[in-house]
């Protein structure tokens, strides 16, 4: 991991792809996309649902490592329409409870909102946290925005033509965006200039380019 100060904070990169704001105790993750492998199969893609049982895992073993009082949703939490991967999840975030979790709603956050009531589950727009606001799509907000829906990746060049693309972590001047947590999940390469801070995760590890 990597301790990066900022703002006069101290978040904490992991190489799970997920911050942890370690002065309010907040784990933020951004883009899991539970149950897409359910919508592929629909499609006729055999795709099995182990993919999201390790992100839950993932999600687990980062709560018992920081012991977090809230855990943030930066949206798209789930893929697409109601199915099988939702309900595990559901049973899943219960049984965390006293532990409070918040959904920033994203684009394909789309079930009925019957299906988000659970006690220990916030569904919400934005959440504004100085010196962070923190959303699903890249915006201009009040603070310093934090978000997802981007999946950035950049693309490190070495000898001999080599090159290898990565997830990153993204700090421009008004924007930071995090990589996408879910494993089942594609990348966007992004543009960056001289202003951005990026950190890339590599060998589960997370390393500053400059």
């Amino acid at each position: 991991m990597v301790e990066y100060q900022f703002l006069d904070q101290t978040l904490l990169l992991l190489p799970e792809k997920a911050i942890y704001w370690k002065d309010k105790g907040m784990l933020i993750l951004a883009d899991v996309h539970l149950g897409k492998a359910g919508h592929f199969r629909k499609s006729g893609i055999p795709i099995s649902d182990l993919v999201h049982s390790k992100d839950i895992y993932t999600i687990e073993k980062l709560i018992n490592e920081f012991q977090p009082r809230e855990v943030v949703f930066l949206g798209d939490l789930f893929h697409s329409d109601h199915n099988q991967g939702w309900e595990i999840f559901r049973r899943w975030i219960r049984s965390k409870d006293p532990l409070q979790f918040r959904l920033v709603l994203g684009n394909h956050d789309v079930l009925e909102a019957p299906a988000y009531h659970i006690k220990n589950l916030e569904v919400i727009e934005v959440l504004d946290c100085a010196p962070f606001s923190l959303t699903h799509i890249p915006e201009e907000t009040s603070y310093y925005n934090l978000a997802g829906h981007i999946h950035p990746a950049v693309k490190l060049r070495g000898k001999g033509r080599q090159s290898l693309r990565l997830p990153c972590f993204y700090f421009g001047p008004q924007n930071g965006i995090l990589p996408a947590f879910g494993n089942f999940t594609g990348t966007a390469r992004i543009s960056i200039t001289k202003e951005d801070e990026l950190f890339v995760i590599a060998d589960h590890k997370v390393v500053k380019v400059s």
